[in-house]
């Protein structure tokens, strides 16, 4: 996911920074509204964390900028407590407003509940993306085949298990296919192309698991060839 980072004291910055980066955020950074919406024109961003008070553009004309063109989330950072600033930074068409001071963790809680990132499972920089039905790699949607989705949804869903071709095929293809089993080492092939070599590993004679490290010279069957050869 890619997070746009807006606020003007360097410290603050730095630290939340920090704590997106660890949640496994794209962060891009800026110290002014000018520069929050240069970095918006030429990323495909996927929230905007805003403060509200920034050098030449605030971060309320940022958001009203940044709505008037997209779907972007957008939180609000602000000390400002009164009713009447929440509401007039909601009518400029902020989806989240989080008053200072506040702890970090709380932040990131509401940034994952806007963008709906219970539905997802992220393996290192993977994300998969279960309401969207797509698989991103470091912010970049992969565009996947549906069958290439739903077999990285289960291996996902299986982390760390052996799952057999059988049970790919019935998940994926359903219960009453009869077509060649071999289809599924060529769409693991595939995907493997798409999300890298180090992420699925072949058990020869018994299937596939979606390692969580690195699997490197360890795979005995790079090429995602049929386990049972």
């Amino acid at each position: 996911m890619n997070l746009l980072l807006a606020e003007d004291e360097a410290l603050m910055l730095q630290i939340l920074k920090s704590y997106f980066i660890k949640e496994g955020f794209n962060v891009y950074t800026a110290r002014d509204g000018e520069e929050a919406l240069e970095l918006f024109y030429n990323h495909q961003i996927d929230l905007a964390v805003l403060d509200w008070m920034m050098p030449g553009l605030s971060g309320v004309e940022v958001c009203r900028e940044i709505k008037n063109t997209s779907r972007t989330k957008v939180l609000l950072l602000t000390a400002k407590g009164e009713a009447d600033e929440e509401l007039y930074a909601l009518n400029a068409g902020a989806d989240e407003y989080v008053r200072k001071p506040f702890d970090p963790r709380i932040l990131l809680a509401r940034a994952r509940k806007l963008l709906n990132m219970d539905a997802q499972i992220r393996i290192g920089k993977l994300v998969v993306d279960l309401e969207g039905q797509k698989i991103f790699r470091e912010g970049r949607d992969l565009q996947a085949t549906s069958k290439e989705f739903q077999l990285m949804k289960y291996l996902a869903l299986n982390k760390g298990q052996i799952v057999t071709r059988k049970m790919l095929l019935d998940q994926v293809w359903g219960f009453d296919y009869f077509g060649d089993e071999r289809t599924v080492d060529t769409h693991i092939r595939r995907l493997r192309e798409k999300i890298g070599e180090r992420w699925i590993k072949t058990y020869r004679g018994m299937g596939y698991s979606l390692e969580d490290g690195p699997i490197g010279e360890k795979l005995d069957n790079p090429r995602g060839d049929s386990p049972d050869e």
